[in-house]
């Protein structure tokens, strides 16, 4: 594992000289409940697609959106680089723009959505922790950007 070191700054204050990468400590964390998410999301998609699409299709449709952007954000969370970093934003800005319309949609057509989706109503059936975390991982995107000392981690 990195070993942490402090040094001092000019004005001789400590300072860390191998900050946390992105995909640890509470990147992990950050990374886990999107991998949760990729998961239930698409065995949710997939098992409703192939059994009762008709009932559904633009909510099933939807649902499988949404395990797309999660794989995708997973994926590109858990790499290291200017390139990762930039789809990791990317599909948290469509996951933050797909909560707050599909959620915000279901609201003011219900009749289309015959069954809900993991975006329904601001993501309401897993407890609004679809609403909150791409704002978590905006945050956590925007803290750790390309060229910046939180984004280096320890091999600099």
């Amino acid at each position: 594992m990195g070993k942490r070191t402090l040094t001092r700054t000019p004005q001789g204050a400590p300072r860390n000289a191998s900050p946390t990468p992105r995909n640890r400590g509470v990147g992990m964390l950050i990374i886990t409940a999107y991998g949760i998410f990729a998961v239930s999301s698409f065995a949710r998609a997939l098992y409703q697609i192939l059994t009762d699409f008709d009932a559904s299709p633009v909510s099933y449709s939807l649902s499988a959106f949404a395990a797309g952007v999660y794989i995708v954000a997973t994926l590109a969370l858990a790499r290291i680089g200017a390139r990762a970093w930039l789809i990791a934003l990317i599909a948290v800005l469509v996951e933050l723009t797909g909560v707050l319309g599909v959620g915000l949609w279901t609201y003011l057509d219900p009749e289309l959505f015959n069954e809900a989706t993991v975006w329904s109503h601001f993501g309401e059936g897993y407890g609004f922790i679809p609403l909150l975390l791409p704002f978590v991982g905006l945050f956590w995107l925007l803290r750790h950007r390309p060229g910046t000392e939180a984004a280096r981690g320890p091999q600099g």
